[in-house]
């Protein structure tokens, strides 16, 4: 037996942390990656779906009514809405909330294999 074939033999058996090979489920440290940009993704499009939704319909509707003279006339809609978003942003409550709901969407992907958007309940 030669060694290559050793390490295969002592790597195939299943490891039940690591089910799929695509890391532990249970692990919570996060990469750089996942605190500088996937977190706060999260909690940009949760800010904008459900906690400023009427600055973003104001926002909408005032680019839509000006079309290319949008820069100079919905400037009082931008504002409400960056402002809106950045006191989300900046809420550590949030954050954190955001934090356990992408901790979760990996844990889930890492013990099923399957990614979030093929996990979609067939009806």
């Amino acid at each position: 037996m030669t060694s290559t074939n050793q390490a295969q033999e002592l790597a195939s058996p299943i490891d039940p942390r690591n089910p799929h090979g695509l890391g532990d489920p249970n692990d919570t440290t996060l990469r750089k990656v996942e605190r500088e940009v996937l977190i706060p993704k999260i909690m940009r499009d949760r800010a904008k779906a459900e906690l400023c939704t009427k600055e973003v319909a104001d926002f909408n509707e005032c680019c839509k009514a000006s079309s290319i003279f949008m820069v100079a006339t919905c400037r009082k809609q931008n504002a409400a809405l960056r402002d809106c978003l950045t006191n989300w942003y900046q809420n550590e409550a949030f954050k954190e909330e955001c934090k356990k709901i992408y901790l979760q969407e990996r844990a889930d992907y890492r013990s099923t294999g399957i990614p979030k958007k093929h996990r979609v309940e067939k009806i």
